[in-house]
């Protein structure tokens, strides 16, 4: 793969953008903070700010990694950091070894986005342009992604954007504690890709 890093991205109604250290406080209030936007993450939520900004502080030196993907969703309408979008490389799974790819390692989309803008198919557009970007730029011929069983609104944004949901998996939160999710995979060529992302975003 070519790997690219994290550049800005624009859709009709947002701002995909690198996040900084100047982010905590809004970060933290808008989501990272809040138990209930992540309780189907991998993280816990942020204790205080300073947790947040000590995130962004490495952030901000891995951004000068060009395997590096990591997106601050900011609503152009208003300039607001809404949440975050990122593609890592994928936790162990050896189910994916039976799909018939050739890429020597496979990376995951996730995405969080406050409370204040679920519903209104943000997260489902900055999914879209951000799969996008990854196959435009990088060559690979393939993304996965994972949910947390429980969580079937994440479950729709992938099947909008193309997703196909594949096998149920057990995957580590950074804690070590298992969790039950379900993954998915996106090919390269079924990938249909709106230009400019003009797509109808129904609600999440």
């Amino acid at each position: 793969m070519n790997h690219c890093g994290t550049h800005a991205i624009e859709t009709d109604r947002l701002l995909l953008r690198p996040l900084t250290v100047d982010d905590a406080q809004t970060m933290f209030e808008n989501w990272a903070g809040d138990e209930d936007v992540t309780r189907f993450l991998r993280w816990d939520a942020h204790r205080n700010w300073t947790v947040t900004y000590e995130y962004l502080y490495h952030l901000e030196q891995d951004y000068q990694n060009p395997r590096c993907y990591e997106w601050g969703i900011v609503q152009k309408s208003t300039g607001i950091l809404m949440g975050s979008i990122g593609i890592q490389p994928s936790p162990p799974d050896p189910e994916w070894a039976t799909i018939g790819y050739t890429d020597k390692e496979f990376w995951s989309v996730g995405y969080v986005l406050g409370a204040k803008w679920w519903n209104q198919g943000y997260a489902t557009e900055a999914l879209r342009a951000v799969c996008e970007y990854w196959f435009d730029n990088t060559g690979s011929e393939l993304l996965v992604a994972y949910h947390h069983c429980e969580n079937a609104a994440s479950g729709r944004v992938l099947s909008k954007v193309g997703f196909i949901l594949d096998h149920a998996a057990i995957i580590a939160r950074y804690d070590g504690t298992p969790v039950d999710c379900d993954g998915y995979f996106l090919d390269r060529m079924d990938f249909l890709r709106p230009r400019g992302v003009r797509a109808i975003y129904e609600d999440e």
